[in-house]
């Protein structure tokens, strides 16, 4: 019994000591922000029923969407690369063509009708002070604004894939690849690093890579982190809230909100755990064998002490 009790006293100033230096030292750093269920209740529900024909006239018209932006899934291509669309506007803009399977439908919406105001940089783009943000609103077409924005959004999720459908990879690049480099994924702004055959062709791309990173920078402040660890080091409630509301945490920030739903934010946590902790089914199949074995380790070293002591009494 003494043994036991012994072990009992270990076990639990070894769990005190692993609250205090993990979980409580972890919430003692970093605020705690409550989810706020991807609902973006600050902006307005879509009230009309979208048009995707006219949504389609609209985005490759009045709306001038493809003049930024590329819609491959219609055949529409970037009218820049990456790093001139960078030079030009800070960051690239991205491809439409899964923007409705990846962004809030109300989102996608207040985007539209007036970026900075959607994405939560007011503070850096005011347009009172002529700091105008550089994806120009849309004033509508001569009709119902709402009812044309409703349009667009209609088209976008028309030739968007099906929610199920959408990758993780995809969900990434649109919510977070055109920013956010990540090196265990060989993932880079400008997009997947190739395995060079050449080395001038490695260092060319490596360079388009810092002209990027150059851009976006200067449009930013400062060069946005590699999430190849984040998922390990931050954990996958704080990435969630924070896409989800980065002013809940950094007031001021120049990270706009991303606007995902939460499935299609589902899909970014799953691209981060495959590519930062890939390892870590086979680390959790290890971890249970290794109890299995140190409880059977235990029972058969108690069994042998008090055959032991039995012979010695």
């Amino acid at each position: 019994m003494r043994e036991l009790k012994i072990l009992a006293v270990v076990i639990f100033f070894t769990l005190v000591t692993y609250y205090l230096v993990e979980p409580f030292a972890h919430s003692q750093m970093h605020k705690h922000v409550e989810s706020e269920g991807f609902a973006y209740k600050d902006l307005p529900e879509l009230t009309k029923k979208g048009d995707v024909a006219r949504g389609k006239e609209l985005v490759f018209g009045a709306g001038a969407c493809t003049r930024c932006h590329a819609i491959t899934a219609a055949g529409n291509p970037a009218p820049m690369d990456p790093v001139t669309a960078a030079q030009s506007h800070g960051v690239n803009p991205p491809d439409l063509s899964n923007a409705g399977a990846v962004y809030d439908a109300k989102f996608l919406a207040a985007l539209i009708k007036n970026p900075a105001h959607a994405l939560m940089i007011e503070h850096k783009f005011d347009a009172n002070k002529g700091q105008m943000h550089p994806m120009p609103q849309f004033y509508g077409a001569g009709g119902d604004i709402d009812q044309e924005v409703a349009d667009m959004v209609a088209y976008l999720q028309s030739i968007a894939v099906k929610k199920e459908e959408l990758t993780s990879k995809q969900a990434y690049e649109l919510a977070c690849g055109r920013c956010h480099a990540n090196h265990y994924a060989r993932w880079t702004q400008i997009g997947e690093q190739s395995k060079f055959k050449k080395e001038q062709d490695a260092l060319a791309f490596k360079t388009q890579v810092l002209d990027y990173q150059d851009a976006l920078t200067k449009y930013l402040g400062k060069l946005p982190p590699d999430l190849s660890i984040y998922i390990r080091s931050r954990g996958e409630h704080y990435i969630k809230t924070f896409v989800e509301n980065p002013q809940n945490y950094l007031k001021g920030t120049a990270m706009p909100r991303v606007g995902v739903d939460e499935e299609a934010m589902e899909k970014v946590i799953e691209y981060l755990e495959d590519s930062g902790d890939a390892k870590r089914h086979e680390r959790e199949e290890v971890g249970k064998n290794v109890m299995i074995y140190i409880v059977i380790f235990a029972i058969f070293a108690l069994l042998w002490k008090k055959a032991l002591w039995r012979e010695l009494h």
